[in-house]
């Protein structure tokens, strides 16, 4: 038994975001010989690709890095208050499909801004685009459940933000960008990370 219902809590995110849509669904047909609902094809097709993720997937370290604030969305004074030394760690699980792009899921644990820890769990898929030799880039997006001490009292809460990725197949730059939330007084953020091959 894993230590981490993850199929389920992933299958619930999806759900909530409507991220799933990557994924291959099965025809599965109810007792009645009725198709399934919306909910329980949306259930099945997210906890099936998080499951052939978790189990099929390359194996990576994250290494979370640098969060710049946007000069021209906080003041001064507010960007002294922060680091924007993010460091943490996370591990992903990769694969590719039959087009060549990736797909994966990640956990990364680091410190926020304000020197609070912040988790998140996400599913994130990148249509890839070769550079010649080994060297290629991605772009997407990243999905999930984000954790934070200053957002809901570190209630876990859904978001979907953008992914571009620089490097090899195996090691890569990770950028993300948060942008300006209108009336809630924060600028915008552009998020670095490292992603290393384990296998």
């Amino acid at each position: 038994m894993k230590l981490f219902n993850l199929r389920c809590s992933a299958a619930l995110c999806f759900f909530a975001l409507s991220c799933c849509a990557q994924a291959q669904t099965s025809a599965v047909t109810t007792p009645d010989n009725q198709q399934p609902g919306w909910f329980e094809r949306t259930y099945d097709s997210a906890a099936g690709t998080v499951e052939n993720l978790y189990d099929n997937g390359r194996l990576s370290m994250v290494l979370s890095g640098e969060a710049h604030h946007g000069r021209a969305t906080y003041t001064p004074e507010k960007i002294d208050s922060f680091t924007e030394k993010v460091w943490g760690l996370g591990m992903s699980k990769e694969l590719r499909d039959d087009k060549d792009n990736e797909e994966s899921i990640s956990f990364v644990v680091m410190a926020d801004s304000h020197y609070s820890p912040q988790v998140t769990a996400t599913y994130n898929y990148q249509w890839m685009k070769g550079l010649g030799g080994n060297w290629e880039v991605g772009a997407g997006y990243t999905a999930g459940l984000f954790s934070r001490a200053d957002i809901f009292g570190g209630v876990p809460f859904p978001g979907i933000l953008p992914l571009v990725t620089i490097g090899t197949r195996e090691n890569k730059l990770l950028i993300s960008y948060i942008p300006r939330l209108s009336g809630t007084g924060d600028g915008d953020v552009l998020y670095l990370a490292l992603r290393f091959a384990l296998k």
